[in-house]
């Protein structure tokens, strides 16, 4: 596993990781900022923090993509919330992003394409679900204030969706 290699200090495991992963770290950044320097941004903070606590994940309470995913999530979702707080001045324009969507480019691979077929077999209100927390980057709160359901009905709803992508993804391997 290439966590337990980056726990070693293992530069070439944590560059493997980073080019299996930015993508797709990216998009879920982008969703959340809709801005590219800050989605950039947190994908280098959340890279930053996989490389120097990487002996902290812990296989048994859940595997490895979704740490990556929360890490970047909890990055995006910070970096918008001290943006919120910061007076701004000036505003700089944002440069329009040449490199192709990145879900475009996860939705090329076979990954992608699993992860899209799997998403669509989990139950539709659950789905709506995990892409509103994250490719929306709404929290918990956020998500049962939008759909109008309690705050633990909207938690075990996306335990429950995650954990069906999780069995449809390990049956497909």
């Amino acid at each position: 596993m290439l966590l337990m290699r980056c726990a070693q200090a293992d530069g070439v495991a944590f560059r493997r990781l980073y080019d299996l992963q930015s993508a797709t770290l990216y998009g879920v950044a982008l969703r959340i900022t809709r801005q590219p320097a800050l989605a950039a941004d947190a994908v280098h903070d959340a890279m930053l923090q996989v490389w120097r606590n990487a002996s902290r994940f812990d296989p048994e309470r859940g595997n490895a993509q979704a740490w990556l995913l929360s890490l970047v999530r909890y990055r995006a979702l910070d970096s918008m919330a001290r943006i919120g707080r910061e007076k701004l001045g000036d505003e700089v324009p944002e440069v329009a992003d040449t490199d192709p969507d990145p879900l475009d480019r996860l939705l090329a691979t076979q990954e992608g394409m699993l992860l899209h077929h799997c998403l669509q077999e989990v139950d539709p209100g659950r789905r709506s679900l995990v892409l509103l927390a994250f490719f929306e980057g709404l929290t918990h709160s956020e998500i049962a204030e939008r759909v109008g359901q309690p705050l633990g009905s909207v938690k075990s709803g996306i335990r429950r969706a995650l954990l069906a992508l999780r069995n449809c993804l390990s049956g497909a391997e």
